[in-house]
Formats: C-alpha cells, sequence, structure tokens
C-alpha cells in the first residue's frame, strides 16, 4: 500500500493502551492528514511503500503535546509577575490596561511559536481578541481548541482596591459573550477541522450567576465545551463568599455546572472533597504545575482528583506567571510537586506525567477520537526529537528502559527536531517552515517597549513586591 511518507528504525511511543505503548524498533506510516498504521519497522516495511523515506535512527516518534490550558495574549508580559503577593492585582493589572491590541497579538504568536518549538501541536487557548489569535494557528498551521475570555470586568480593574467586590458590568459581558459567539460561527472547524471552539467564562467570581446559565445553554445548543477556571485562588473564593456566601465548587455544583461539558483550570483551592466532586460529576481538571507553582506557592488536588476517576490534563497556563509555554517543563512540575506534597517518591510517575500531556489530555479535552495517541485512523499529529543529546544520553532498555523517565525528568524541548500537525511538517530540523520566527520576536520586543513606556506610572502605583525588587537592586 502507499503511502506519503514513512518514519522508521525510531523509538516510537504510541500511548496506546494502559503505559506509554513503547515500539522500540518502531515505524509510522502517513497518507495526507491520517496515520495509515503504525508497529514494528520490518511490518510497516513489508505492507508499505512511500516516496519519503525518513530514518527515525536514534530518533523518538510520539504524538504532538497539548497544551490544554493557556493565555497566549499574555506571553507579551513575559517574566513581569512574578515572586509576588496580589499577582493579578498588582502585577498583571497595571500592564494590561495600557496594552494595545496588536501588542497582545504580537505577544500570542510568540508564545504559539515557542510551543511549538517545544513540540506542542495542540493549543488550548483561552484569551480575550480571540477572533484574531486564531489567525496565527491557522497561519502557523497548528490545531488550537479555542475560547474567548468572557466577564463582566471593566477595563480599569487595577484600580479596584485588593480585597473589595468586584464591579459587575451585565453589557460588557454581553460583548464579550457576542464575541465568543463570533469566533465560533466563523472558526469552529476551520482549516480542515484544526480550529474548533469553545465557550470561555473566566470564572465564577467575574460575572453573574445569569449570564453563567447563558453560556451553559450556548454550550448545550452547540455540543461543546466549556472552558473556565474554578477555584483558581483565594481571591476567587473571598469574592464568591461576599457575594453568594458559597465556595465555588458547591456554587458550581447548586447550578449545575459541574457535568462533562466544564473543564475546570486549576481547583488551586479546591478541598480534597470538592476535588473529589468534580471529578465524581465527570467534569475535566487542567493542572497547571508551573503557573500555580510560582504564582500561589501551592499545589491543587490533581492526585485527589485523580484518585476518584477524575479526568486530568496538564496546561502550561502563562507567560507572565510561568515565564515559558513548554510542556515538557510542565510535566516535570506536576511530577516532582506531586512527590514533595505526598513525600512520596512513587507517586505521579513519569509515564503519568507525559500520558496527562498527551492521550489524557485529550480526553480531558474531547478530542480522543482525533489525537493523543499514534493510531491508524487518528490524525498525524506527531512530533520526532532526537535521543543524542546530553541530557537523554545515554539509552538504556533492557532490564529498564530509561527513555520516559529522562523524558519528563531531563528533556528541555530543544529535542524536538521535526514537528508535523495534520500530516503536514510545520517545523524540520528546527526551522519553522509557516511563519518568520526573528520578525514575529522582533515584533514582539517592539510591543513591549511600548507597553513599558505606558505603563510606568500605573506599575509605580501597584506598589507591588516586583517592583520593590527593582526599585531596591535586586533585579
Amino acid at each position: 500500500m502507499k503511502a506519503d511518507w514513512i518514519i522508521s528504525h525510531a523509538f516510537v511511543l504510541t500511548m496506546e493502551g494502559k503505559g506509554v505503548g513503547m515500539i522500540e524498533n518502531g515505524a509510522i506510516a502517513v497518507k495526507g492528514d491520517t496515520i495509515l498504521a503504525v508497529g514494528p519497522t520490518e511490518e510497516i516495511g513489508k505492507a508499505y511503500q512511500a516516496e519519503r523515506m525518513i530514518d527515525g535512527t536514534g530518533k523518538l516518534v510520539m504524538p504532538g503535546l497539548i497544551d490544554a490550558h493557556m493565555h497566549t495574549g499574555l506571553a507579551i508580559f513575559r517574566g513581569m509577575a512574578q515572586d509576588m503577593s496580589h499577582w493579578m492585582q498588582k502585577g498583571l493589572w497595571p500592564l494590561m490596561q495600557n496594552t494595545k491590541k496588536h501588542e497582545a497579538l504580537a505577544g500570542s504568536l510568540m508564545a504559539i511559536i515557542e510551543g511549538v518549538k517545544a513540540g506542542t501541536t495542540t493549543f488550548c487557548d483561552y484569551d480575550h481578541s480571540m477572533n484574531e489569535i486564531v489567525e496565527h494557528y491557522v497561519k502557523v498551521g497548528v490545531r488550537a481548541r479555542v475560547a474567548e475570555t468572557v466577564n463582566e470586568l471593566p477595563d480599569d480593574m487595577g484600580l479596584v482596591p485588593v480585597g473589595e467586590l468586584y464591579p459587575l458590568d451585565p453589557a460588557i459581558g454581553q460583548r464579550k459573550l457576542s464575541a465568543n459567539m463570533q469566533l465560533y460561527e466563523k472558526w469552529h472547524g476551520q482549516a480542515n477541522g484544526r480550529i474548533t471552539c469553545l465557550f470561555g467564562p473566566q470564572g465564577p467570581d467575574m460575572m453573574r450567576t445569569e449570564l453563567m446559565l447563558e453560556v451553559k445553554a450556548l454550550a448545550e445548543k452547540y455540543d461543546t465545551r466549556i472552558h473556565m477556571h474554578v477555584a483558581q485562588g483565594d481571591r476567587e473564593i473571598d469574592q464568591m463568599l461576599k457575594r453568594y456566601g458559597k465556595r465555588s465548587i458547591p456554587f458550581l455544583e447548586e447550578i449545575g455546572y459541574l457535568d462533562s461539558r466544564l473543564m475546570a483550570v486549576h481547583l488551586t483551592e479546591a478541598t480534597k472533597e470538592e476535588a473529589q466532586l468534580v471529578a465524581k460529576r465527570g467534569a475535566s481538571m487542567i493542572y497547571c504545575a508551573g503557573s500555580i507553582g510560582i504564582i500561589d506557592g501551592l499545589v491543587p488536588p490533581i492526585l485527589d482528583f485523580l484518585e476518584a476517576g477524575g479526568q486530568a490534563a496538564l496546561g502550561s497556563d502563562q507567560a507572565p506567571g510561568n515565564n515559558c509555554h513548554n510542556m515538557f517543563n510542565e510535566m516535570k512540575f506536576a511530577a516532582i510537586l506531586n512527590k514533595v506534597k505526598r513525600s512520596d517518591p512513587t507517586v505521579f510517575p513519569a509515564w503519568l506525567s507525559l500520558r496527562l500531556a498527551t492521550i489524557e489530555s485529550a480526553k480531558a479535552i474531547g478530542l480522543e477520537k482525533e489525537i493523543g495517541s499514534l493510531r491508524a485512523g487518528k490524525k498525524a499529529d506527531i512530533i520526532i526529537l532526537t535521543m543524542q543529546d546530553p541530557g537523554l544520553a545515554p539509552i538504556y532498555t533492557n532490564p529498564v528502559r530509561n527513555i520516559v523517565p529522562n523524558l519528563v525528568y531531563a528533556a528541555r524541548g530543544h529535542e524536538v527536531e521535526t514537528v508535523i500537525v495534520d500530516g503536514r511538517f510545520i517545523m524540520e530540523n528546527r526551522q519553522l517552515m509557516t511563519v518568520d520566527e526573528k520578525e514575529a520576536l522582533k515584533k514582539a520586543q517592539e510591543a513591549a517597549e511600548e507597553i513599558s513606556r505606558r505603563s510606568q506610572r500605573d506599575i509605580a502605583a501597584s506598589n507591588s513586591d516586583i517592583y520593590h525588587m527593582m526599585s531596591e537592586g535586586y533585579l
């Protein structure tokens, strides 16, 4: 049978079965946007021929990574709100209110490029101006599951004192919901199905119950999912108690939000019992280990959630607090932080982290029939890594394989040489084929300089920890 191309003689992680599905001398045959077959090199070589043959000797072939929660437009503020308290109010808002749309868009493209170069092929982006951001995904050629951020907050939230009840404006909420609807109607299913759209309420503390219920009704009408922060911090819990007299998760249970449509992001402040309830109701959990570790110094109850039978995924969140959109970083953080939290080196093994960035993530976001593992009939979203790297060498295969532990605990992303989405090569030999990386970085830097100039007064007025560090010569 004829294939378009075949990779052979590689270590292949299929992510099929209960573990990583390793084939030591494996091959994969692809035609168009679809995987034809995966198996031992000898078997694939007998059954398939292709004009393009790729020698995978010394390489690792695996499904593209899935970043299940991110805000790419915030990447323009990378590293600007760290090692500090009140990260959002004192760190982000002084910058956001001084940022123009085209500047956030420049940050978004930079973040997408960063993700691709570290092996991410599916991006669950959740941001403002998504009707424009989505064009980056089409141009770069990756898969994206996108949502417009919907809330009822005024643009000058940075002026609201910490701890005061948020002012909610229904007109703002309707305008943002309309943008989410426009996104769905224009983009859902576009680019050969690579673009799919969700609804994105920012959090139960940032909108009225009426708007939340309207969003849920729309998700049911269009048969899609809801991407939402849930119990994402003590700030949210404080707002919920003041407004409703209930914590976030009991409140969501009361209004019927906890079901399989909900992708519940963070659960930072969820109790064990609350996390178990979310799992029991069938909602998925998106765990952003690096972001929450740096911003809040906490480890959300991901293990409690998984032990209750919940479906979970990993996400990078945002670059102002997490610094990066690198899923190898998230896999490593997720494993190590939970070992420390439980004081048990056996919990959260490397293979679990890897599944939570591939096949389990695909299940959590509702795309497991298309992506997340290498199997005949699935989309050809594939990455090729070199194993000939000091950080991944030497390779042991018997009596214990060290490939997966090294991939999770030692890889940094630069080992990814080739990225393929929908059967299309979008990066080869570390070179992006679809966008000009240097030009994108140049525009992002120009945008950052303009934001810096306009934000100086508001950053100083925020009196943040990081501003004091700068003033006192620590940075």
